[in-house]
């Protein structure tokens, strides 16, 4: 797919799709409630299908009727056994908080993925719920997928330390210790995005949360709910930077998670000397309409707690760092190389490849600034985030052609990538 290069502004309104992580999160939390649970604004890619078609295949009435979708939830007890294996297509939410799921329901499942998603560990979520008495095998000592998941009725509670910043493994043993003989304590290596904590509270359960520790007592019962999902800020994160760099921009984002444990990219582009203003702020629905322009931008030095806040955005704000004075270090960041990709080597490549300098490190990069990028043909290796980040590159290309290889992998979080990006070419 041949990207648009040398664009001279970008200008308009958008709306981005629906918040993956509270989509993903409202299917769960629907299907394990009691009643009958509406969701709007949800993100209709592909990841969140693979979470809907899982609860299906698990006796769950999910309807969609590409405006609302109505979950008849049948509590945590009323899931049925799948007939047929569980296709989690490249989606590492969806594996691992399912898994958690499953970890307190008396039968088998087994669930795969696409070649990507059957290269990222799961060892990190099966530790722990092996200790809750789940047996779980998946393949090599990392525990790959597939995985076979045969859960337990009488699920011991865990007391766990968290050896990774990851809101994944820690939603995956939040939903095991809902359904455990007793309270579980969950703590944090570093605070990660909260909306599962935020969606039990939503659905009628309780949770303590001191610093960061969470206790969950099990044998709760969710009530259905009402759900409206903002606008994804990982989405919104490459318009924010394509307004900050691409000259005589301006771009208004409309409906945007501004959740606090999600706005990490928000303070760096501050840091920066981007400009950008937040209006329309809902401090109920935790969203906001986001302006950005063209700006003068500095390098800054990126690091500790804020990495957990923008761990999907480093591959858009490592291109941000290309374009502003000086130099731009990453670093506590090692969780990148787990992701869909190695997202801290393949963001280099890509980079580089372009004419940035770009030098990864064990846990980060370093980046010098001021880059001119030229022309390169690049592979998005399944990661929908690097095929984003390299058409956004794209648009400062004066000097070839940039040819994108997998363009498809956008459609896992962002269908319609390509039809807002041409709108703002022609705004």
């Amino acid at each position: 797919m041949k990207l648009e290069t040398n664009v001279r502004h970008l200008r308009g309104t958008i709306r981005v799709p629906g918040d993956k992580s509270i989509s993903h999160r409202s299917i769960m939390f629907g299907s394990l409630a009691k009643g009958i649970t509406t969701v709007r604004d949800i993100l209709r890619g592909e990841d969140v299908q693979s979470t809907m078609q899982a609860f299906r295949e698990m006796g769950v009435e999910i309807e969609d009727d590409g405006n609302l979708v109505t979950i008849h939830g049948v509590g945590f007890h009323g899931l049925k056994e799948p007939t047929k294996r569980l296709d989690m297509g490249n989606s590492g939410t969806s594996i691992r908080l399912i898994s958690g799921v499953l970890a307190g329901q008396d039968f088998t499942a087994e669930l795969y993925g696409d070649d990507s998603l059957s290269k990222r560990p799961m060892d990190r979520v099966s530790i722990p719920l092996r200790e809750m008495g789940v047996t779980i095998s998946g393949q090599t000592e990392q525990d790959l997928p597939p995985l076979r998941i045969h859960g337990s009725h009488s699920l011991k509670p865990i007391r766990y330390q968290l050896p990774v910043a990851s809101a994944q493994v820690k939603s995956a043993l939040i939903f095991a210790a809902l359904q455990a003989d007793g309270e579980s304590v969950i703590i944090e290596k570093e605070k990660t995005r909260n909306h599962t904590e935020d969606m039990i509270a939503q659905f009628g359960g309780q949770l303590e949360i001191n610093g960061k520790e969470i206790h969950v007592s099990g044998g709760q019962e969710l009530t259905a709910q009402t759900v409206v999902v903002p606008g994804d800020i990982s989405s919104a994160a490459f318009w924010l930077v394509a307004g900050l760099i691409t000259p005589h921009s301006k771009i208004v984002l409309e409906n945007v998670g501004i959740n606090e444990t999600r706005t990490g990219i928000l303070d760096v582009i501050k840091a920066m000397g981007g400009k950008i203003a937040l209006s329309c702020v809902d401090h109920i629905a935790k969203s906001a309409t986001i302006t950005v322009e063209s700006s003068d931008l500095s390098g800054t030095e990126i690091a500790g707690d804020i990495i957990p806040r923008l761990i999907d955005e480093l591959p858009i704000i490592a291109l941000l760092a290309t374009q502003a004075q000086g130099q731009t270090i990453i670093r506590d960041a090692e969780e990148l190389k787990v992701k869909e990709t190695d997202r801290i080597q393949v963001v280099a490549d890509v980079l580089n490849s372009m004419g940035a300098d770009v030098r990864p490190t064990d846990d980060g990069m370093i980046i010098q600034g001021e880059s001119d990028l030229h022309g390169a043909k690049v592979n998005t290796y399944g990661d929908h985030r690097i095929g984003m980040m390299a058409a956004i590159a794209a648009l400062l290309v004066r000097d070839g052609s940039v040819e994108l290889e997998r363009p498809e992998a956008i459609n896992t979080s962002y269908p319609s990538f390509f039809a807002d990006l041409r709108g703002l070419i022609n705004g």
